[in-house]
């Protein structure tokens, strides 16, 4: 159909690889491919840009490192398609910047760029506003009755890419809280050894001990413990506590 003609099957299975996830993959590399995979997918379109707005900042990557300027001048001037997706959370398009009137100064800054056309496209995902930016040489390569289909696409496949991604950090995240905990109580269970053997005192005394002396000192039961462990092993030539 006339009105899929910019879905590509590159572009499709191209989408598709993003959200195979991987202790390497971050949002990061899953913008920086999707750029990739809408500059070599879709027809006619010359390069790509991905501004991801979440808990107020900004991550921005770009199929073409030049690109960066030009998304960095629309901040500035606070004008063009990506700032006013961003607002209305719907599709902008520039069928021909020479004819664009809204924005003069983004229109001026494209045009140096070698860019005719644009169309901004906002995804909403999980709390965070992705807008895409598809930019093309030539006028008219973008068209209204292209947007839906391609708009609808992007924002199935990045909307799984992305939540894979911050689920899987998620994972990573709570499995290092946990060996961290459980190096902590490690290490709380040999500095009880430490006390016990050297006062006589039972387990419960002995934490007792370290919890007033840490609440004493302002610190963590866990630091203080690392300390009087490191402290018996420099004593005792290296020896683990009991």
């Amino acid at each position: 159909m006339e009105s899929a003609r910019l879905l590509t099957p590159a572009l499709v299975r191209a989408l598709a690889a993003l959200s195979r996830v991987t202790d390497q993959t971050s949002p990061e590399s899953v913008l920086r491919g999707l750029t990739e995979a809408v500059a070599r997918g879709v027809p006619g379109c010359a390069g790509c840009t991905a501004e991801l707005w979440r808990d107020r900042r900004l991550v921005l990557c770009a199929s073409h490192s030049e690109l960066i300027a030009l998304v960095d001048r629309e901040r500035d001037l606070r004008q063009g398609p990506s700032h006013v997706a961003l607002t209305i959370r719907a599709p902008v398009l520039i069928g021909d910047v020479l004819r664009e009137e809204r924005w003069p100064g983004y229109a001026a800054t494209a045009v140096r760029h070698g860019l005719r056309s644009v169309v901004a496209l906002p995804i909403e995902v999980e709390g965070a506003t992705l807008v895409l930016n598809l930019y093309a040489v030539l006028p008219g390569v973008f068209a209204e009755r292209d947007l839906a289909p391609l708009h609808s696409l992007l924002h199935e496949q990045v909307t799984v890419a992305l939540a894979n991604v911050w689920d899987h950090d998620h994972v990573l995240t709570d499995h290092a809280q946990m060996q961290e905990a459980m190096a902590g109580r490690a290490v709380i269970d040999q500095a009880k050894g430490i006390i016990m053997q050297a006062s006589g005192k039972s387990a419960e005394e002995a934490f007792e001990e370290l919890r007033r002396v840490s609440q004493h000192h302002q610190v963590k039961v866990a630091d203080l413990a690392r300390l009087l462990v490191t402290e018996h092993q420099r004593n005792h030539g290296g020896a683990p506590p009991p």
